[in-house]
């Protein structure tokens, strides 16, 4: 089981933090005791900018669910199919040779799904397996990797692709108040990213391989991050617990996957961890006793565009594959967390 190639995409709406701040200013200024609150929220979040499916004045008359969905779901279609053609490209496979696409999203729904309507839009292989998945959240990059990975064990012979779009921006609660509101419209934005995997009997030379994958369920934590679903669309649901849940669980789980193949934290060479936010990368690092910079390619992404929800993990590959590639022999560990609450953990040898 190899990766192939990653391929991202990002709406051309990009917007500095400081505009951003400025935006909710003019639209919750008069609502908010004390406004400051706000900016000081937005500016913890330690994001430069993010990009957006929408030119930042449209949001304030997108008031329908309805409308909103219809909006993520045009855009899904149009930003997954670069993210696909990109990973393919790079990967330099043939459209037609992808047997299964696994598809993960937390901001849309749409029956057909969008891997239904990009077969379509694409011209992808009329045989091809097609497995939509929705609710895991931003666990949902790692774990699509292993369920694709899963797939292409089971069939050495093909390939899969994975592509997750979140569109966080178009889930905003304008009438929300609340703490977690307030750090979503801070900390989410929007953009896709695709990932190929190839069966061990497909040739790839230069792909890191997918050794195992574990998947770790929390008991009793259901309320810790998610969404309320209601007439105006998803609400979010995050606790303050994030952190305190992945301090709490992840060396250990770490600790227990990598012992069952012999290895401990000292053998890994290569981190790629979803960019939940500062907080979460401060608990990762804490938890996983990581050496100052080790996962300098999260904290870049998460500064360039935001957390992107089960798309963030899928960024840091893609930086880690184009442009800090660990030598051959690494061993590598993938790792992401989100509503259930739940961890994917990946092990990889570059």
């Amino acid at each position: 089981m190899k990766i192939a190639s990653t391929g991202t995409a990002l709406p051309r709406h990009y917007y500095p933090q400081e505009v951003l701040i400025d935006a909710f200013r003019q639209h919750w200024g008069n609502k908010l005791e004390r406004f400051a609150v706000l900016e000081h929220i937005h500016t913890a979040t330690r994001v430069d900018g993010r990009y957006l499916v929408l030119p930042i004045e449209s949001y304030p008359g997108l008031k329908r669910w309805g409308d909103a969905n219809n909006i993520w779901l045009d855009a899904a279609l149009e930003l997954g199919q670069e993210a696909i053609c990109k990973a393919l490209d790079h990967g330099g496979i043939e459209r037609q040779k992808v047997a299964a696409l696994f598809f993960v999203s937390i901001t849309g729904i749409s029956s057909p799904s969008v891997d239904a309507r990009l077969v379509n839009r694409m011209g992808l292989n009329r045989n091809i397996k097609r497995i939509p998945i929705f609710g895991l959240g931003c666990v949902a990059g790692a774990a699509g990797i292993a369920r694709a990975a899963d797939y292409v064990k089971a069939f050495p012979d093909e390939v899969a692709v994975l592509l997750s779009v979140e569109l966080c921006s178009l889930t905003l609660q304008q009438d929300d108040l609340s703490v977690a509101n307030l750090i979503s419209v801070g900390l989410f934005g929007d953009g896709a990213a695709a990932v190929v995997l190839a069966g061990s009997n497909v040739a790839n030379g230069a792909s890191p391989e997918i050794v195992a994958t574990r998947s770790i369920f929390y008991p009793n934590t259901e309320e810790v991050m998610g969404w309320d679903v209601s007439e105006k669309g998803f609400r979010i649901v995050l606790s303050r617990d994030v952190p305190v849940v992945v301090r709490d669980n992840l060396r250990r789980d770490a600790d227990c996957f990598l012992a069952d193949h012999g290895l401990s934290r000292r053998d890994i060479g290569s981190w790629v961890i979803h960019t939940g936010g500062p907080r979460v990368l401060e608990a990762a690092t804490e938890a996983l006793e990581l050496p100052d910079g080790a996962i300098q390619a999260s904290w870049d992404c998460l500064r360039k565009t935001g957390n992107l929800s089960s798309a963030s993990v899928l960024f840091v590959l893609d930086e880690v594959m184009k442009n800090r590639r660990p030598t051959p022999g690494t061993w590598g560990l993938l790792a992401a967390m989100g509503p259930g609450f739940c961890s994917e953990l990946l092990l990889l040898k570059w």
